[in-house]
């Protein structure tokens, strides 16, 4: 199918009742469709939006073009969960139905007020020219969940010195006042981001670009997100157009943070250390946090990336979320952990223990296509340790560890049908370590690997065939002694 303008700005209530059905058929076909991750139904998925708790719920949405595997006109479908693991399908949360947002319902965020849930997000509108206007934009959520939007756009404006990429607002309380960062393009086409205030979130005062050390860095900032954790300020964000660098920033676009002191609201000024990536894996872009009842920070991102082809595209649907991490910091890097309600999720546990010289092993009950694993590796000797997970006659994923070269590995190449390729097939990062746990979360089509505890995290789709399910443990260039468990999921 050729994407037309036409077609990828068309509404869903523009498809007649069998082209719907036929494109859900599709997707039901589809064998790589994921077991226990956040996926659309129907079309593309893109970032993470209004990641927040209310009314005793988490609430999730996501970017949505419902009508195919493509970026076309964007809605908020909204997904909740009363415990992070099981989440329930709401239907749609925004529609882009005004003139505001009439060319899609783009990325925002949430928080709540006054009872209610507030749902701040940038409106896209397109002129005759296809000249792009953001504005920013309100929706305000009850607790019978209805939707309703704000009549007018809350900021309405781009500053000057900014062009119109202008987009995501992320918001957040401090004191008596609400702040919302917003990622932007300087005129002289650098990105950065800028800070927001508001006594009642619908009057919104510019404050400034937030100063960092970061004065050209990619070409554009999207979906920032600040935090303050463990007394440290934090600014997430994903900057496109960085060079690569080493085993640094081969994505096609990056998502990462800056930790320093907290932001200094008076005179914009965030004081920093270095930009660092937040997973080192191939597809992860656009992470949102969210602060739940325990005070705990919990991420969510999206497992994908704009501009690449993915084999689920011709069934009809592309993408999925990762699962919830909880963040905290250690040293001087963000720690990401999968949340420990996960562990719901674990059925049968199959344990081993055992040493491998030189050689390859598989053991019975260790294989399958969805499934949760931590594997340790200690007292060894050899040049490499690792793990080949989906793996088949000809396909397998390997995760592994080089102590030659100090880095964790992990190599896509024979996965199955091919992604991205034009980025490469392996992602590395350095690691100087005498032992390594890996904690994978395999699904049917995709892989996230949490390491030495979180430390760095792997995120991945794969798309092997539905026969390739083994797991097989190895060591190259001398001994080690390894233990895993395993739970079907």
């Amino acid at each position: 199918m050729i994407w037309t303008k036409e077609r990828r700005y068309r509404r869903i209530e523009e498809a007649d009742k069998e082209e719907l059905l036929q494109l859900e058929l599709q997707v039901r076909d589809c064998q790589w469709r994921q077991t226990y991750h956040i996926q659309p139904e129907t079309g593309l998925l893109n970032d993470p939006n209004g990641f927040s708790y209310y009314n005793g719920e988490y609430h999730l949405f996501y970017q949505w073009f419902p009508l195919g595997p493509v970026h076309g006109l964007k809605y908020w479908y909204h997904t909740k969960s009363k415990d992070l693991v099981h989440w329930e399908n709401a239907g749609i949360g925004i529609e882009p139905d005004h003139d505001y947002d009439s060319h899609g319902a783009y990325s925002g965020s949430a928080i709540e007020h006054d009872g209610k849930l507030y749902l701040l997000y940038t409106g896209n509108t397109r002129d005759e020219q296809w000249v792009r206007h953001p504005y920013q934009c309100l929706a305000i959520m009850d607790q019978t969940g209805e939707i309703n939007k704000w009549d007018q756009p809350v900021i309405l404006d781009v500053p000057e010195g900014y062009t119109d990429h202008f987009r995501d607002p992320k918001v957040w309380k401090k004191g008596n006042d609400f702040y919302a960062v917003i990622g932007a393009q300087r005129e002289n086409e650098t990105g950065c981001v800028v800070l927001y205030q508001s006594a009642d979130l619908i009057n919104w005062k510019f404050k400034g670009e937030v100063q960092t050390n970061l004065t050209s860095f990619g070409y554009m900032w999207e979906c920032p997100d600040y935090f303050e954790l463990q007394e440290q300020g934090v600014l997430i964000f994903s900057p496109q157009g960085l060079t690569p660098s080493g085993d640094q920033y081969q994505n096609i676009y990056q998502s990462g943070y800056v930790i320093g002191g907290q932001l200094d609201f008076n005179n914009q000024t965030l004081t920093h250390g270095a930009f660092q990536e937040l997973d080192r894996g191939f597809d992860f872009y656009a992470p949102q946090t969210m602060l739940d009842p325990d005070g705990r920070r919990i991420l969510v991102g999206w497992m994908g990336l704009p501009e690449i082809d993915y084999p689920s595209d011709k069934n009809g649907w592309a993408h999925c979320l990762t699962l919830p991490r909880e963040v905290s910091i250690r040293g001087e890097k963000l720690i990401q952990q999968p949340v420990k309600e996960l562990q719901r999720l674990r059925k049968q546990q199959y344990d081993i223990k055992d040493r491998i010289d030189c050689e390859i092993k598989v053991y019975e009950h260790f294989n399958g296509s969805s499934f949760e694993m931590v594997c340790e590796f200690e007292d060894f000797d050899a040049e490499v340790v690792g793990v080949e997970f989906r793996a088949g006659e000809k396909e397998k994923t390997v995760i592994k560890y080089d102590a030659k070269q100090k880095k964790i590995i992990l190599d896509r190449t024979n996965s199955g049908e091919p992604v991205g390729e034009t980025f490469g097939t392996v992602r590395k990062c350095v690691m100087d370590t005498q032992a390594i746990k890996f904690h994978l979360f395999v699904d049917t089509s995709s892989v996230e690997i949490f390491i030495n505890d979180g430390e760095e995290v792997f995120t991945s789709r794969i798309f092997p065939g539905p026969d390739s399910k083994e797991i097989r443990f190895f060591a190259e260039g001398g001994k080690a002694l390894f233990k895993a468990s395993k739970w079907n999921i």
